[in-house]
């Protein structure tokens, strides 16, 4: 009898995800999109990591990696036509209901939903690292939106030197932003810098830093930061930014990193694909975050 097909023995990583009330990961999907500075779609996110996962093997050929770690898909927060403030409590606890897991993926949804997330993991213990084209620090008296979590994490009460800002773009951002985070205490790291010395680098020097400080670290993978030219699912993303390769080795060495316990991805807008670019590069991703944790 001829042996079965290796086409029928496909395992992809979308067979590592479901229902797994035991599994060390969580996947939850924060599909917020209320008060985002420029209108998109980054509601659709969630959906369109989800369907892409059937297309990535679990097989690394450059490491020879072979990915087994189980995922526990906690379903969507509830956020039709929710306002960022309305969100927070709902995301907050659905983020801390998971707190006894290596770790929690947290995908939106635009920006809006780091606050909540990073509240869920305690905010006088936590430190907060943003790879992000731009500061978000813009002023909180016109409430929350997609352009002030970092502020309003600062408004809470969080010290700033618990806060690494890496990516930042040029022309993205007002000289009164980066006055804020010097006064602040945050560490400032830029596109450029991350582009020569290389983001994986800096990400490492910048974990280690906030580990000195802080128990456990909470990062903020805003998309945006990938140039545009490969990266155009982001309204926010601008030509210079980091390289996608370097986007997902720094994934890779976050999901390592035993005291990071909930990652968010935001910005994803996939009404601004071309193609199926932006759902495969975010699927990807999710696959180096899972490759981190497995080498814990």
């Amino acid at each position: 009898m001829s042996q079965p097909s290796e086409a029928l023995g496909w395992r992809s990583v979308g067979d590592l995800v479901g229902q797994h009330p035991d599994a060390p990961v969580a996947l939850i999907g924060a599909p917020l999109n209320e008060r985002s500075l420029t209108p998109g779609r980054c509601d659709l996110g969630p959906k369109a990591l989800r369907a892409v996962l059937p297309r990535l093997s679990t097989y690394d050929v450059e490491t020879g990696l072979e990915l087994e770690i189980k995922v526990h898909d906690a379903g969507d927060v509830a956020l039709k036509a929710v306002s960022p403030f309305d969100a927070f409590a709902p995301v907050r606890d659905a983020v801390a209901a998971h707190a006894h897991r290596a770790l929690t993926i947290l995908v939106g949804g635009n920006n809006a939903i780091t606050r909540p997330g990073v509240h869920a993991l305690g905010l006088e213990r936590v430190g907060v690292l943003t790879l992000d084209a731009h500061f978000d620090l813009r002023d909180t008296d016109q409430g929350l939106t997609n352009g002030n979590p970092i502020q309003a994490l600062l408004d809470d009460g969080m010290d700033g030197r618990r806060i690494s800002q890496v990516g930042l773009a040029p022309f993205a951002n007002t000289r009164r932003a980066h006055e804020k985070a010097e006064a602040a205490g945050i560490s400032v790291r830029t596109a450029r810098e991350c582009r020569q010395r290389g983001l994986e680098s800096v990400v490492v020097e910048e974990l280690e830093r906030l580990s000195s400080l802080c128990e456990v670290i909470y990062v903020d993978f805003d998309i945006d930061v990938i140039d545009r030219s490969q990266w155009p699912a982001s309204p926010g993303a601008r030509p210079g930014g980091v390289s996608v390769h370097d986007f997902f080795d720094a994934a890779r060495a976050i999901g390592a990193c035993p005291k990071v316990r909930a990652v968010d991805l935001t910005e994803y807008d996939p009404s601004l694909e071309i193609g199926d670019l932006g759902s495969l590069t975010a699927g990807r991703w999710f696959c180096e975050i899972l490759s981190g944790v497995a080498a814990r």
